[in-house]
């Protein structure tokens, strides 16, 4: 039986110096990794979109759009969220350092560059990534909806279900667009200023009610998060199922008909009065009804069947 031979990790080289290029493409070629190569951030941008990586090797100053910027559309890109990217440049100040780091680049070496200490570094950076990856794709078998923020709230990764729930309804779903709203933000401010000690919120996402819960921290600016669907009452599951109501229409509906007050509803769900009375008027006009007493009659009309089955 013919066996596979392993798989080669991929390189890609983004710099316009003709020796950088020669030199690192016969180093990495020469330790086992397949190399591409582009000339400039344009080009770099367009290769990903055909092939992902597994390490990416990025000079800061490049003619067009300098490394940098580079860095920061790269990780625009989902599929790069976990791949390495290792900035190569005779700029040696703090802050072009921070400003790589910053730009979402997780190494700096500077030029001239040492074939060995950077052979080593690839190495440490590729296994880093491969044991990120299995514990994300192992977290994702688990069924659990988990996702990881900066402090700004920006999303950084999330397991592919999680990613589906937060992007689906969203155009290209590009990761840039996916931040927490800004009472999750809000949050997740208190959060860091506790240490981690504040409760779980319930919030929306896309009219689906979740409980949002803090996991800790796995790194500096890296926040794990959980999503945890909420089990709608017996009351909400049959207005949802008999009047074809959204989620959260069966939410406020339900409401109403224990006799609360939209103030109050707002108030339950952490909403505006305004918005209540907007999901009040697209409830009549699906039940067919004027006012609040007629719809809450037609809601204890279903609760009061579903509870007698």
């Amino acid at each position: 039986m013919s066996v596979d031979p392993p798989r080669r990790n991929v390189a890609l080289i983004v710099d316009d110096s003709p020796e950088t290029l020669r030199l690192l493409t016969d180093a990495l070629d020469g330790a086992g990794l397949t190399v591409m190569v582009a000339l400039d951030g344009l080009s770099a941008i367009r290769i990903v979109e055909q092939i992902t990586p597994d390490v990416i090797l990025l000079d800061a100053v490049m003619p067009g759009i300098d490394g940098f910027e580079t860095c920061v559309r790269l990780k625009r890109n989902v599929a790069l969220a976990n791949v390495p990217i290792i900035f190569m440049t005779g700029l040696s100040e703090t802050q072009h350092i921070v400003r790589g780091l910053e730009a979402g680049g997780v190494d700096y070496v500077t030029k001239p560059i040492v074939i060995d200490e950077m052979l080593a570094r690839i190495r440490v950076h590729l296994v880093n990534a491969q044991l990120a990856n299995s514990a994300r794709a192992a977290l994702d078998i688990t069924g659990r909806y988990l996702l990881a923020v900066n402090e700004q709230g920006r999303l950084i990764w999330a397991t592919p279900q999680t990613y589906r729930l937060l992007a689906g309804p969203m155009a290209g779903g590009s990761q840039e667009s996916l931040v927490l709203s800004p009472a999750q933000k809000g949050w997740l401010e208190a959060i860091l200023q506790t240490g981690g000690d504040a409760p779980a919120i319930r919030t929306d996402f896309h009219d689906e009610q979740m409980t949002l819960s803090y996991m800790g921290r796995l790194g500096p600016s890296e926040i794990l998060l959980r999503l945890a669907p909420d089990a709608p009452t017996p009351s909400r599951a049959e207005l949802r199922k008999e009047l074809r109501l959204t989620a959260r229409e069966s939410e406020v509906l339900s409401w109403l008909s224990k006799g609360k007050t939209n103030r109050d509803i707002a108030q339950i769900l952490g909403l505006s009065p305004r918005t209540i009375d907007k999901h009040l008027e697209q409830i009549y006009a699906k039940l067919g009804v004027e006012n609040r007493t007629a719809a809450a009659a037609v809601a204890a009309k279903i609760i009061d069947k579903g509870a007698g089955r």
